[in-house]
């Protein structure tokens, strides 16, 4: 049950309108690495771990409402900042604060053919956000990643959380409002915190390397292709200790002869890690079994229901 509480959770404000840069922070409310992608993504997720991983559950739920109190700052600053989008609008977008970071009547001129204003301000929402990006496309569902598996999820949501961090970033050199450069610092904050929380969690959950439960096969999982000509170029990702465990990097000089002497790695033995397929086969079965009866046990089966209803606090 979700309960509206009329304050924001930040106090977003405006020094005064600016509709182009208006659009641009669309992007943040309907588009691909947005808040609502991000409220949907970890709403959508925490369903499949409620029984299994109930503390997983909560932090979900939690992160996802909180991504839904980050859409309403953001749709709340896009309405402010399109105030007079039913009136003088055009002399709102002329007195722009952005004007102020471009320099010289050309390059004002050039910006304003580059971004304009989103037609559907004036012809659909009259003067409030759209579910769109800053481009008019419209939010889909195929922005959400959700794939059962906590490991995977969690991996999903640390990429979706750095990616939203640094579109905030970017969006901070196109206004000089002070007041909107601190909601725009705030929502980028937290994704720097949810960064930690999901990082947290993905740890808090042994093993959870590789992703899902099927282990890498030992015969490919240490080899590094050199798959460019020129200077052989080294580093922690192709030589010394795997960064994960699991043995050394084996580094193949000669991709084409190598496929050609193994008969495309058909004949392939197992370099620079001590698993076996033996050990390889254990440790899947294993696994298997582990997060298996992680559901199973944790699942009714029958007649269900999702809710246990408590007595309101303080009845008599």
């Amino acid at each position: 049950m979700f309960h509206h509480v009329k304050e924001l959770q930040f106090n977003a404000r405006v020094s005064g309108p600016d509709p182009r840069f208006a659009r641009l922070l669309l992007e943040q409310f309907g588009g691909p690495n947005g808040e609502l992608k991000a409220a949907m993504q970890y709403f959508t997720q925490a369903f499949a771990c409620r029984l299994p991983h109930p503390d997983k559950y909560d932090m979900l739920m939690d992160i996802a409402t909180e991504e839904f109190s980050h859409l309403e700052i953001v749709g709340a600053t896009i309405t402010m900042l399109l105030e007079g989008v039913n009136g003088e609008l055009k002399n709102a977008a002329e007195a722009s604060d952005l004007s102020k970071v471009m320099k010289g009547k050309s390059e004002r001129e050039a910006m304003l053919h580059e971004l304009g204003t989103s037609p559907t301000f004036f012809l659909e929402s009259a003067g409030g956000p759209t579910v769109t990006d800053a481009n008019g496309h419209p939010w889909s569902g195929m922005y959400v990643n959700a794939n059962g598996d906590l490991t995977v999820d969690l991996r999903s949501n640390i990429a979706a959380e750095s990616r939203a961090k640094i579109v905030y970033e970017y969006l901070k050199q196109f206004t000089d409002d002070p007041y909107v450069r601190e909601s725009l610092d705030f929502l980028m904050t937290r994704e720097v915190a949810h960064f930690q929380m999901f990082t947290a969690a993905l740890q808090d959950i042994t093993p959870n390397f590789p992703p899902g439960v099927l282990q890498g096969n030992p015969r490919y999982t240490n080899t590094y292709f050199n798959m460019s000509n020129g200077p052989s170029i080294r580093g922690p990702w192709n030589q010394g200790q795997l960064p994960l465990g699991g043995g050394q990097w084996v580094y193949v000089e000669n991709p084409i002869r190598q496929v050609l002497e193994t008969q495309g790695q058909l004949n392939q033995g197992i370099e620079g890690t001590e698993i076996t397929d033996s050990m390889r086969k254990e440790v899947e079965s294993q696994l298997s079994d582990m997060r298996s009866s992680e559901v199973k046990q944790a699942t009714p089966t029958g007649e269900a229901q999702w809710s246990e209803y408590r007595e309101p606090v303080g009845k008599s």
